[in-house]
């Protein structure tokens, strides 16, 4: 029996023995099948003439099929600016909101960690009667969207003016960080409609100033919610010392904050980057010819005869590459926001 101590326990500190080893690594290229052949399935796929994605499935080029660029070619030629519109939208819309997402976010979730808020419950209350007001008078009465505004502002600012003071029970940081994480947890689906009438109104629907609002707006809680600990995580020590030396908070925010939360800056903009780059249901709503991107071209394969997984998976391919490859030259920065999140949670 104690032959075969040393192939189950290890008589180093740090290594692990032969037969936990081995069990590990079939584990690890297990998983590492199970995550993989779906890349490798789409690949294989968009080399496929439509006869080989037939029954039975074929694996295996020069074995179970002869490889063609058929699809490569239709896709980038005989498309051609119908493929290379979409994808030059995808990157104009997904990187310009992942911009502002991260921009505005990181200050807000820096200005929840430094400084204590605590705004009235009646100035909210009020606010969000008379945006609804707006939004009435705008659907229901054909109001201009300018005008009514303008009277909703004057008419909030007078109201705080003159009552302001009588209201006295008053949210905090806490509050306001659920509320922000809080709409996430709202189904797009239930926004879409919405979302739709606003902009059709205002004249915005098919473009990207459509677009980004609101994958600015979708990803912005995912920022705040995930760059707030990273930055309360900072000493404040560093930040007092700066404004001794007559540094400003944007200075300091700039030069210091940021630079200390780079980790977290990068994996929170990855995340938002995919999920606006992925985003199909609301650009399916807002969005119909100039500002397709390419999610929607993507979906655009499944037609009457039925998915053409030839095309589709070529598509995938040049979908997925960008994201792919800014994850492998991110990867140590996106692992220690990772990790530094996690000890931090």
């Amino acid at each position: 029996m104690s032959s075969w101590r040393h192939f189950i326990e290890s008589r180093r500190f740090g290594e692990l023995a032969p037969i936990p080893k081995a069990i590990c690594y079939a584990l690890l290229a297990l998983w590492s099948t199970i995550v993989l052949f779906p890349l490798y399935w789409v690949f294989v796929t968009s080399f496929k003439e439509p006869v080989d994605v037939a029954y039975p499935p074929k694996f295996l080029p020069f074995i179970d099929f002869q490889p063609s660029l058929h699809a490569w070619r239709y896709i980038f030629v005989d498309l051609g600016n119908d493929t290379f519109r979409p994808y030059a939208n995808s990157l104009i819309v997904a990187s310009v909101s992942t911009l502002l997402a991260v921009l505005i976010g990181s200050m807000a979730a820096y200005a929840l960690s430094r400084i204590e808020y605590k705004p009235k419950l009646g100035s909210v209350i009020s606010f969000i009667l008379l945006l609804a007001a707006a939004i009435i008078a705008v659907v229901y009465w054909q109001v201009d969207w300018r005008l009514a505004v303008v009277v909703a502002v004057v008419i909030f600012l007078l109201l705080l003016r003159a009552l302001g003071r009588h209201f006295k029970r008053h949210l905090g940081n806490g509050d306001i960080l659920f509320w922000i994480i809080s709409q996430r947890i709202l189904p797009p689906v239930v926004a879409a409609i919405p979302i739709y009438v606003m902009f059709q109104h205002v004249g915005l629907l098919d473009t990207h100033a459509a677009l980004i609002i609101t994958y600015t707006t979708i990803n912005l809680p995912i920022v705040v919610w995930l760059m707030f600990d990273f930055f309360a995580a900072i000493p404040r020590d560093l930040e007092e010392s700066a404004q001794l030396d007559g540094a400003s908070r944007y200075r300091i925010f700039l030069g210091i904050v940021l630079p200390l939360a780079k980790p977290g800056l990068i994996a929170a903009s990855l995340l938002v980057l995919i999920l606006a780059w992925n985003e199909y249901l609301l650009a399916l709503f807002l969005s119909t010819a100039r500002a397709q991107t390419i999610p929607l071209l993507v979906a655009a394969q499944n037609a009457t005869r039925g998915p053409q997984w030839w095309y589709m998976s070529v598509l995938i391919i040049i979908m997925i590459a960008p994201v792919l490859a800014l994850t492998i030259f991110l990867q140590k920065y996106i692992a220690k926001g990772l990790l530094l999140g996690a000890v931090k949670g």
